[in-house]
Order: C-alpha cells, then sequence, then structure tokens
C-alpha cells in the first residue's frame, strides 16, 4: 500500500511539474504590423469586414489566426517566430494580390519585430475626394479610376456618400447618404454626392464623411478616406 501511495505521489508530481513546464512557456513577443498598399497609397475598406488568416505550423495550432483589416488596411499581431502564410479567403477585398502567382496567399517571415507591407491591386481607386458642409447638406466630390483594365476588369455598381457620427461611415453605419448608379456616371473624373443630414440627437457639430464604391460582383466595397467635417 506504501508503494501504491508512494507511486501516486511521485507521479502527482511529475504531471505538476510537467504542466508548470508547459505553462512557462514563452508567449509569443514579435509584432508583426503591415498595411495594404497599392503604389504606397494605403487601401481603404470598410471597418472589420474585410478577413484574413495566418497559418504556422507547430505550437500545438495547427489552424488560423483570423481577423480582419482596420479601414486602413492595416494589421497587427503579436506572434512567435517563424513562417507564416497570409491567406484572404476567397470572394474577400476590392482587390487582387499583385504579381502573384499562389492566389491570395503570401509568406511571410517573422524574425522579431516585423513590418511588411502589402502591395495589392484594386479594381478601382476613388480619388481626390473632398468633402464639405452647408445647410445641413454634406457634399461630397470624388474621381474614380479603373485600376484592373485587363479580362479580369469590373464594372461599378455604385457610388455612394455615407455620412456617420462616428469615424466608421460606410453602409452599415451611416445617418444619411447620396447614391449613384454606375451606369448614370458620365465623367468618372468629376463626381458630385450629396445628403441632408438629419437632427443629431444627441446634439453634435460635425459629422465624418466617405465615398463606398461597389464593384461588380465584389462584395466587399473601396473607399475614401474618411474626413471630419464641421456642420
Amino acid at each position: 500500500m506504501k508503494n501504491i501511495l508512494h507511486y501516486i505521489l511521485l507521479l502527482a508530481l511529475g504531471m505538476l511539474g510537467w504542466s508548470c513546464e508547459k505553462d512557462n512557456y514563452e508567449p509569443p513577443s514579435s509584432q508583426l504590423t503591415g498595411q495594404l498598399l497599392y503604389q504606397g497609397t494605403p487601401l481603404q475598406l470598410q471597418h472589420d469586414r474585410v478577413s484574413y488568416e495566418l497559418y504556422q505550423d507547430g505550437f500545438g495550432k495547427r489552424g488560423p489566426i483570423s481577423s480582419t483589416f482596420t479601414t486602413e488596411g492595416a494589421f497587427s499581431h503579436l506572434l512567435f517566430n517563424g513562417l507564416y502564410k497570409m491567406v484572404v479567403p476567397v470572394g474577400q477585398g476590392p482587390f487582387v494580390w499583385s504579381g502573384s502567382d499562389q492566389g491570395d496567399t503570401l509568406l511571410i517571415t517573422v524574425n522579431g519585430n516585423t513590418e511588411m507591407d502589402i502591395e495589392v491591386t484594386p479594381y478601382w481607386m476613388v480619388r481626390n475626394s473632398q468633402f464639405s458642409a452647408s445647410g445641413g447638406n454634406v457634399t461630397g466630390t470624388f474621381g474614380l479610376e479603373q485600376i484592373i483594365t485587363d479580362a479580369n476588369a469590373r464594372t461599378i455598381e455604385n457610388a455612394t456618400l455615407y455620412v456617420s457620427k462616428t469615424i466608421f461611415a460606410s453602409s452599415e453605419n451611416n445617418i444619411a447618404i447620396g447614391t449613384i448608379e454606375g451606369g448614370a456616371i458620365t465623367d468618372m473624373n468629376s463626381i458630385s454626392l450629396s445628403a441632408t443630414v438629419p437632427e443629431l440627437v444627441p446634439a453634435q457639430s460635425y459629422v465624418f464623411a466617405r465615398i463606398g464604391v461597389k464593384i461588380a460582383g465584389i462584395e466587399d466595397m473601396i473607399f475614401s478616406p474618411v474626413q471630419k467635417i464641421d456642420l
């Protein structure tokens, strides 16, 4: 009986030591940061909409780290050093990888704090957006540039001025909109949209505005930078 108790005690101590050793693994400490760019210009996206996945073999975890790009196309993670795959799921994002023969997949080597901006090619870009407010109306003027013009080119379904009480102006977060259908645009270099701001409760002396463009066959929109406008 004493031998059995002794064996159980040794087993328990061994398991406790293994547990402590496992818990004492160094946590991830390498910061991976980056941004989606087109010719050095950050891509403007919808908040918490365009998703991506990071994969790394080992550390007992083979599933992805799932996240979304910020409204300015940025990403940030604390990771272990090693080789990662960044994957944008099929149908995500108003862009394609630039010069990639692996589809929407990119290899990233993390070794200490690592900054890696990613050049992508959007279908369209919003250019020269400017916003103003007068008499309770917000007006946005802008141009649209088609970037992908080959067999993968896509037309514009519509362009929309989104006005919001927060910086996350979009189809899901707005207090006023103004829209034009793609077929009604006569000059891609000079487009103007207006929206009437309702009474704000609680009162607020400013709003935020940005242009969003829906591309045919693409779920995610491309946007202009958001701008704060005093009323």
